[in-house]
């Protein structure tokens, strides 16, 4: 009796976690979509709960490319395209799109889902950015002015389409300087360019920090920044020695504003000026946040699913689960009886401890994890299917209820077994070479086999042994 005691325990505490798990979701859920996009601006976003992929909430689809020839000659192809995944996922969490799909497919492709983002060219600006941040002196020499003044009396753009100075404009060059153009100004107002020296000794690899912050005088955004210890050393002996030129600061090979370099700057700290607005400045202060991609990364697919076609596909995809649900419901209460109610029972069960456990672990359910759901709950329920047969199979023999139940799990749990470890082998070959959609369904089968196995077996046990207590002299299966 202590043990059936322990079994209906742990049965009851089970039920009470997982509601206690999945209130913050059906919380959520129940809000309007505008209540959620105002949470979601201020990072109210409950931290553990059921997301909705791309293919249910609607958003962007890309498909980015790493420019493996711009790589540094050191760096290894594999490394660069784990660093790349990490600082993409870093920047994105950061934006507050939680629990972003993003894989590696092939040797240099990344493919991101950004739900609930629409706005591509919102998704480009914070995806596609290397976020190359440099400090540079000015050169401003009569050689650089020389350039400069060539420039200006040019009616193209000084570089070819492949970015390479024009011969005439290169030829000019002082020798350690490259030529770079200035953020846009006012509209209408001439592209402006500086001759930089080459050498770069303080980047934004030394960054701890990065934040939005506000001009006192003309209360426009700006970005604060702040080195680590190395950085804000070599920032401090840089500016020691250079007082009185002028220091570029370079944001992918844009030069935002050149200051000059008044006093030794001390305290590993500065701020990057410029035409900015609030969003620009937000944005800009993430990806200096997340790190600079290790190269650039092409956009080279770009697919955009709108939020009605997500909230048709979830009308859908319930309508339809809910249908096969209750079809298998009423089949197994006429076939089987109280032995197919018990096992409706564990049934649903297996779907609230399913949905938690989802919750629990922040999963992203898409409409193949949708599909994975099914199967799980089908696994569960021809698991039941096996044991009531053996039962049955006992009850034929004249075996007393007493020892029909139990030799009925014995004989059932080698297939329940076998049937399950061989379906979770398969979902472990589809989690490693899979790609996104293929990893949820995989991710939400391998979890659902598991209470499955636990829910058919030991839940449905333990009510039989429960029922037992009252010395029955039939089973109704």
């Amino acid at each position: 009796m202590n043990k059936l005691h322990w079994k209906i325990g742990t049965i009851l505490g089970l039920l009470i976690l997982s509601i206690w798990l999945l209130y913050p979701t059906a919380e959520w859920y129940t809000k309007t979509p505008d209540e959620r996009a105002k949470l979601e601006a201020v990072r109210m976003r409950p931290k553990r709960i059921l997301n909705l992929g791309l293919d249910l909430r609607g958003g962007t689809h890309l498909l980015l490319e790493l420019d493996v020839t711009k790589l540094d000659k050191k760096e290894n192809i594999n490394d660069a395209m784990s660093r790349a995944i990490e600082i993409l996922r870093n920047r994105i969490d950061q934006y507050g799109v939680g629990e972003t799909p993003i894989s590696r497919q092939g040797e240099r492709w990344i493919s991101v889902d950004l739900p609930g983002i629409s706005n591509t060219e919102e998704a480009e600006n914070l995806i596609g950015k290397t976020a190359l941040l440099e400090f540079r002196l000015v050169d401003t020499s009569n050689e650089a002015q020389s350039v400069l003044s060539k420039v200006d009396g040019l009616d193209e753009p000084p570089f070819d389409k492949d970015g390479k100075l024009v011969p005439e404009i290169a030829k000019l060059m002082p020798k350690g300087t490259i030529l770079c153009k200035a953020a846009p100004g006012a509209e209408g107002e001439r592209a402006r360019y500086y001759v930089l020296e080459d050498t770069v000794p303080v980047t934004g690899a030394y960054l701890e920090g990065a934040r939005v912050e506000t001009d006192r005088q003309f209360g426009t955004p700006t970005i604060g920044f702040t080195f680590n210890r190395e950085g804000g050393r070599l920032f401090e002996n840089f500016t020691g020695a250079n007082v009185g030129k002028y220091l570029a600061i370079v944001l992918d090979g844009v030069v935002h504003s050149a200051p000059v370099i008044k006093t030794r700057i001390g305290g590993g700290s500065g701020v990057i000026e410029g035409q900015f607005t609030m969003e620009e400045a937000r944005n800009l202060a993430i990806i200096l946040r997340a790190g600079a991609l290790p190269a650039p990364v092409n956009i080279i697919e770009k697919r955009v699913v709108g939020p009605g076609l997500g909230e048709d596909s979830i009308k859908k995809g319930l309508g339809a689960s809910a249908a096969g649900f209750l079809l298998v419901v009423l089949f197994m209460l006429v076939y089987y009886k109280a032995g197919g109610f018990i096992a409706d029972l564990a049934l649903g069960l297996n779907f609230v401890f399913l949905i938690a456990a989802m919750s629990y672990f922040n999963a992203t359910l898409t409409l193949p994890g949708i599909a994975g759901v099914i199967l799980s709950l089908a696994m569960a329920i021809d698991a039941n299917v096996l044991i009531l047969e053996r039962m049955r199979e006992e009850l034929d023999l004249g075996k007393p209820v007493a020892m029909t139940i139990p030799t009925g799990y014995d004989k059932a749990w080698s297939a329940i077994l076998d049937s399950n470890v061989t379906t979770w082998i398969a979902s472990v070959f589809l989690f490693q070479f899979g790609s996104g959609p293929v990893k949820g369904f995989a991710v939400t089968l391998t979890i659902g086999l598991v209470i499955g196995m636990f829910t058919s077996v030991f839940v449905t046990r333990a009510v039989y042994e429960f029922w037992l207590t009252s010395n029955p002299k039939e089973l109704s299966i």
